[in-house]
């Protein structure tokens, strides 16, 4: 009797716990942040005169190693640059994130997911190019970019705090714990439960474990490992991806349309939200866009940062194809599986399970299982992309000849993660999430001229010179 109050004890400061986070991470995202985010990203776009959607083809050319020059400063080429910024957002928020979206807000969250997206387009823009504009030196003399290294750099010494609070709360955004605990569940209810093998806190810690010394072995490699493994990861976790997804789609080609109107219609009427809020349906779509794709954040800008490149331009035009990607394509494509399967209003599941949920019932026991491989690929090739942020922000503060510290402690999380719920988890990342866009969008907007005459220098000279840069 005594062991049973103790678990529900344990039980009740868990869903305590819980709540606390969640408040916080609520209040974070209130209107304050929801206009920085959508106003700052409409603001960009009109001061930009949309330059960056006229210049999609020319960003291709450059992710395509058009442009590439080994003796430029950096660590790594435009492709790694956007394939570690991708392998951080082409991942679980495309995957566990529209199935949270749909669960909270209904098919409309999707509508201002990709309002959110396609402003986002320009954010990453300029917020990658200034993090190539104004980079530093770490303590070792390593060349780093970053919202911290644009605030100081950019705005100066006086707005160091700004950078440093920045740091901070991107230590624990880029935790993994989200990542770990999804690919537990999927793990879990896919594969151990179907088969009657035991399954707990036990074995949910070993998981853990193992997902902790695989991600180690990778991370103490550096960028240069990172971006090598994630370049190889990410196109293969999005075509199968994606090809597993396009079957779904294909094999209901008569509810295509229906869940495109009931999308559109949603977005305006609310009527799948709690409450019926419109507010409450754009401020869910914004949240789980920004978790897709990031735009805003500032955790691409470290990736961009690190790109081998003496224009900042190309850099800016290579991350904004980054919402394009994972929002416009991969995150519509779930949400088509969930709305057309059915599951997303059966009220049997939520999160990694409703979209493993959707892929058995296309595909009949076979359909869960690949998605678990994708799940698998796409968690960890964003728990490898994760610690290099992290590093960079710890780096920022304490110095980079004592990063590793940082490391252990992303990796003893991982385990963590495995054994918590994921109201906690999805608080956590929100609410850092939140708390990081601040100094990201606070820096971008101040220094935003800077973008917009090195644009029009680029151009210009690009114009004159169609086959400026390496070809």
């Amino acid at each position: 009797m005594n062991e049973q109050s103790n678990l529900l004890q344990a039980d009740e400061n868990i869903s305590i716990t819980e709540r606390i986070i969640t408040g916080f991470s609520d209040m974070a995202w209130g209107t304050p942040l929801l206009i920085l985010l959508l106003g700052g990203g409409l603001f960009f776009l009109l001061y930009s005169r949309m330059l960056p959607f006229r210049y999609f083809r020319h960003a291709i050319a450059i992710l395509l190693g058009r442009y590439d020059d080994p003796d430029e400063p950096g660590h790594i080429n435009h492709y790694q640059a956007l394939s570690t910024a991708l392998a951080a957002t082409v991942g679980m928020g495309n995957i566990t994130g529209v199935a949270l979206a749909i669960t909270m807000g209904g098919p409309g969250a999707i509508f201002w997911m990709w309002v959110s997206a396609l402003l986002g387009v320009t954010t990453k823009y300029f917020t990658c190019t200034l993090a190539v504009m104004f980079r530093g030196q770490d303590s070792n003399g390593e060349l780093q970019g970053g919202p911290m290294y644009v605030i100081v750099k950019g705005l100066g010494q006086n707005w160091r705090p700004l950078a440093i609070f920045f740091s901070v709360t991107g230590m624990i955004g880029v935790l993994p714990m989200f990542q770990v605990n999804q690919l537990t569940q999927v793990v879990r209810d896919v594969v151990l439960i179907p088969n009657q093998v035991e399954v707990g806190f036990t074995s949910n810690l070993v998981s853990g474990i193992l997902v902790a010394i695989l991600v180690g072995v990778v991370i103490f490699g550096g960028i240069q490992r990172i971006g090598k493994v994630t370049g190889r990861m990410v196109p293969i976790m999005v075509a199968l991806y994606v090809g597993l997804v396009l079957y779904i789609i294909f094999s209901n080609t008569e509810n295509i349309l229906p869940s495109f109107a009931l999308i559109f219609r949603d977005a305006f009427t609310a009527k799948s939200v709690l409450g019926g809020s419109l507010g409450a349906l754009v401020i869910t779509g914004v949240r789980r866009a920004a978790f897709s794709n990031e735009a805003g954040i500032g955790t691409a800008p470290m990736a961009h940062g690190a790109a081998k490149t003496n224009e900042p331009v190309r850099e800016g035009l290579v991350a904004m194809l980054g919402p394009v990607v994972d929002t416009i394509l991969v995150c519509t494509m779930t949400a088509l599986a969930l709305i057309m399967t059915g599951v997303w209003n059966a009220g049997e599941s939520d999160g990694i399970t409703m979209t493993a949920d959707a892929f058995e019932r296309a595909m009949p026991g076979i359909g869960a299982y690949l998605l678990t491989i994708c799940v698998a690929v796409f968690s960890i090739s964003t728990m490898l992309s994760f610690p290099y942020y992290g590093t960079k922000c710890f780096s920022f503060i304490f110095g980079a000849r004592h990063s590793y510290i940082y490391k252990w402690f992303y990796l003893l999380t991982i385990p963590l993660g495995a054994v918590s719920t994921l109201g906690t988890v999805v608080g956590i990342f929100d609410g850092a999430y939140a708390l990081m866009a601040f100094p990201t969008m606070l820096s971008a907007l101040l220094l935003s001229p800077h973008v917009v005459r090195a644009s029009k220098d680029y151009f210009n000279r690009l114009k004159s010179k169609p086959a400026y840069g390496k070809n």
